[in-house]
């Protein structure tokens, strides 16, 4: 059986990573042929999230020894919160044959890159940092000084977009989704 690949999407919050990660999920091109790893975190739910669909919510405690155990493939500290993806989840899907599509950030794709160095690597972007000012603002999820946090990270993470594989300027959700699943389906052919 052919072995699945490993696809990390990265990003600034904001920029439309976890809306196009979604997509391709749910995209009937790719049905069948992606897997979703369900990533362990200590951050508190959020309206709407269950445990073992969207996150396994754990406790710091939990965590600490999880990563300890080397339960993790990567796991980061992401603002205040843990967030940890299961290595057994994705050995195993990779061995299925289907791949896994990663969601995480920059630190944590670095980390798999060094483990999977044949991992297409995706960068998320919007076409400038007012833009993804403007969008983190519209979700009013924040606290101004946790904006001012989100902001100078996203500064951060953007310098690290050339060591990924392509570049995606999401500037208008179907054209960028489009671009990001033609990107995919042609890694598959390869």
């Amino acid at each position: 059986m052919k072995k699945g690949k490993l696809i990390i999407l990265s990003g600034p919050s904001g920029s439309g990573k976890t809306t196009l990660y979604k997509r391709l999920l749910a995209s009937p091109r790719l049905k069948g042929r992606l897997a979703k790893i369900i990533s362990v975190t200590t951050r508190p739910r959020r309206p709407g999230e269950k445990h073992g669909r969207d996150y396994f919510f754990v406790s710091s405690g939990m965590f600490r020894y999880k990563r300890k155990a080397g339960h993790f493939l990567e796991s980061e500290k992401v603002f205040r919160y843990y967030y940890g993806t299961p290595q057994k989840a994705v050995k195993e899907v990779l061995r299925s044959g289907k791949s896994v599509l990663l969601c995480i950030d920059v630190k944590g794709a670095r980390t798999v890159s060094r483990r999977y160095p044949q991992a297409l690597k995706v960068f998320v972007k919007t076409p400038s940092l007012a833009i993804l000012k403007k969008r983190l603002q519209r979700r009013e999820t924040e606290k101004p000084q946790d904006l001012n946090i989100r902001l100078k990270t996203a500064r951060q993470e953007l310098k690290q977009s050339r060591h990924y594989d392509a570049v995606i300027i999401n500037d208008n959700l179907a054209k960028s989704y489009a671009r990001l699943e033609r990107l995919i389906l042609a890694n598959f052919n390869d």
